[in-house]
């Protein structure tokens, strides 16, 4: 199994690259970057692209995939909707169409979230946006599954990109074990979260097509 992953440097990839690194079924794994990851891997190459809302320079290095692993993106907090309908969006839509050229059987996996508005007319701008990356997504000629996770709790070493997030998940370490108990189903871990991904390209386009943590616990357990 070929994989390309985008976003492998923020805490949800990073999860994602260790349970493909770790499954002896891929055989490849693709981080699309921007910069260097510090991973030496056997199985493992980086593709360094500074432009992502257009990938036709390195098309060639991103076909012929069985998955892609859609990872990468941002918090609203600080940003314009614009910019924020840039990353999540515009940059989705552009890894999607990119990797999926000519290749209906490929599995396309993206992390949205919790509370995404599907139906886009909302009042929460970052709700309707990845409402609307999911439906572009899940319209497009692939296999597309949509991650809607609640809480993520890192739990091999893996850290946000995000300063106020590696001090929330460092404050609320402790509190996991009771959220796991009092709300199991808004909670996932980073290590549950890559291996469901992993298991739904093995679904070949059957299963539901929207997961939330449940689901995603159930498939990454």
């Amino acid at each position: 199994m070929r994989v390309i992953v985008f976003g492998g440097s923020g805490m949800v990839g990073q999860g994602v690259l260790r349970a493909c690194l770790e499954d002896p079924a891929v055989t490849e794994v693709v981080a699309v970057v921007r910069r260097p990851l510090g991973i030496g891997r056997p199985r493992l190459r980086e593709v360094a692209h500074a432009d992502f809302t257009d990938f036709s320079a390195v098309a060639g290095e991103l076909s012929g995939a069985d998955a892609c692993f859609y990872c990468l993106g941002v918090s609203a907090a600080g940003r314009g909707e614009a910019e924020y309908e840039r990353v999540t969006y515009d940059y989705a839509l552009a890894a999607a169409r990119t990797v999926a050229a000519g290749n209906p059987e490929l599995t396309f996996t993206y992390v949205s979230g919790e509370g995404t508005d599907s139906s886009e007319g909302g009042r929460s701008a970052w709700a309707r946006i990845k409402g609307r990356t999911e439906n572009a997504l899940l319209s497009m000629d692939m296999r597309a599954y949509m991650f809607r996770p609640g809480w993520i709790q890192p739990v091999h070493g893996e850290t946000s990109r995000t300063r106020l997030y590696r001090v929330m998940y460092t404050l609320a370490s402790w509190l996991y074990p009771l959220l796991r108990r009092v709300a199991a189903r808004h909670v996932t871990t980073t290590e549950h979260l890559g291996r469901a991904m992993l298991a739904v390209v093995r679904l070949e386009g059957g299963g539901p097509h929207i997961l939330h943590s449940p689901e995603i616990n159930r498939l990454g357990s």
